[in-house]
């Protein structure tokens, strides 16, 4: 994707008809079942189902090319790997044009590779980079929680706890301190989450 080139929904001249846009985007979201690369362009494409314009059409062609050239990635299982989980989680605050939603994710690695991954819009406005960040880091929890009891299933036993990694100072501070303050109150539930995991 152009990551320069903002989306909306009012970007570029309306389709006379989506179906064909929509049978592109039904595709590419089958794809992203092994090809983590292109889960957030394929989440932000179908943003705009109901109102396809020429220049949304155009980044899934994109999308295309960009798979076309590159054929051989894809999901990689190594046989020599350690059983070590590492989850990492980001979110970019505010970064849907129409609702001023973010956009938050995380990547699952055993060992060296790649197990479970997302790319979600939040259903809420984050009211601060930082609640973005703690909401990810959140759902990321929540994820690793579930590996691990996979993993207890197949009766692999981990080691040591899941490394999660933020890039956020002040949502680490927030998963360490155990008062609340005023201002982080609305985001409680998902501290409890992430705090009785760790």
């Amino acid at each position: 994707m152009d990551y320069t080139s903002k989306l909306t929904k009012n970007t570029g001249t309306s389709l006379s008809s989506t179906s064909e846009y929509r049978r592109l985007i039904g595709r590419l979201l089958y794809l992203t079942n092994t090809r983590p690369d292109i889960c957030y362009a394929v989440e932000k494409l179908s943003q705009f189902l109901e109102c396809a314009t020429d220049k949304h059409f155009e980044a899934a062609i994109r999308i295309l090319r960009y798979l076309k050239n590159e054929l051989v990635l894809g999901l990689f299982f190594s046989s020599q790997t350690d059983l070590e989980p590492i989850d990492f989680s980001d979110s970019d605050w505010g970064t849907c044009s129409d609702t001023r939603r973010s956009v938050s994710g995380h990547c699952l690695f055993i060992g060296t590779s790649i197990v479970s991954w997302k790319s979600k819009k939040s259903s809420t406005v984050a009211v601060s980079s930082c609640e973005a960040e703690y909401r990810a880091l959140a759902m990321a929890t929540r994820e690793a929680q579930w590996i691990t009891y996979i993993l207890e299933d197949l009766q692999v036993k981990l080691q040591k706890p899941i490394a999660m990694y933020c890039d956020s100072q002040s949502t680490l501070h927030i998963a360490t301190n155990p008062i609340f303050h005023e201002r982080t109150k609305h985001i409680e539930i998902d501290c409890h989450v992430v705090r009785d995991k760790w």
